[in-house]
């Protein structure tokens, strides 16, 4: 599959996290074989004035990882764009679903699930979106930039037992029509990691719940804190996404 990567992302650009030392690292070593790596490019200006605010960008600037968070944003409208003829995954760092229009947190500088759908809208290349967001914690700023798009639907998983959370995800897909589903592809769920929930083969099945409800797919990657699981999580994930 192609996952769109860039060596920056192995950067410790602050101590968060997200940010931690071999993190990227492990995600990398797990997936080569999987993988067919594509060399992400930063987003543009205007890619970021149609979902930040100017003010909002400016502090990135002036106190954030700008070319890193840039970077990022630019690789998940990469991997939109993959997606309008076979899954992709974006595979970066910061992660970018707690970011709001004007405001940010939660490891996040900019939302760039959000970027990436609304930068395939704009240019008429999907008419209709959904972002289903698998994190640990809920996806607050997709749901403030996006919720009042009427060409989108966004949607947290909230169980907290194994079987129900699959069990909603396959409820979701059945009853999805949009030209494209994005995951928002939070690992932090898993029963090794902060949630505790879900089993490796757990990726798998949601990956290709999301492939047979769209044949438009694509991943961003958000939450996911325990390296000795999250390559191997990430790598399940792929592999749902491009079953036949």
């Amino acid at each position: 599959m192609k996952t769109i990567f860039h060596e920056d992302f192995f950067q410790v650009y602050t101590t968060d996290p997200a940010a931690a030392p071999g993190r990227m690292e492990a995600i990398v070593a797990a997936v080569d074989d999987v993988a067919e790596f594509v060399t992400a490019r930063p987003a543009d200006e205007k890619a970021l004035a149609a979902i930040h605010t100017r003010e909002h960008v400016a502090r990135v600037q002036r106190s954030g990882p700008y070319a890193l968070a840039v970077l990022a944003a630019g690789a998940a409208i990469q991997a939109a764009d993959i997606a309008l003829t076979e899954p992709a995954f974006a595979l970066i760092r910061p992660p970018g679903h707690h970011a709001s229009s004007d405001s940010a947190w939660g490891f996040c500088y900019f939302n760039n699930m959000a970027i990436a759908v609304d930068a395939l809208k704009r240019r008429g290349a999907i008419q209709t979106a959904y972002i289903l967001d698998i994190d640990l914690h809920f996806g607050d700023g997709t749901v403030n930039i996006l919720s009042e798009k009427n060409y989108v639907s966004v949607y947290n998983v909230q169980a907290h037992d194994r079987q129900a959370y699959l069990d909603e995800i396959a409820r979701e897909m059945d009853g999805c029509a949009a030209d494209i589903i994005g995951i928002s592809a939070g690992f932090d769920n898993h029963r090794d990691d902060w949630g505790g929930l879900l089993l490796t083969e757990d990726y798998t099945e949601i990956g290709c719940m999301v492939r047979n409800a769209a044949r438009r797919c694509f991943g961003v990657l958000e939450g996911g804190y325990n390296h000795s699981v999250l390559g191997a999580n990430v790598r399940a994930l792929l592999q749902g996404l491009s079953a036949d």
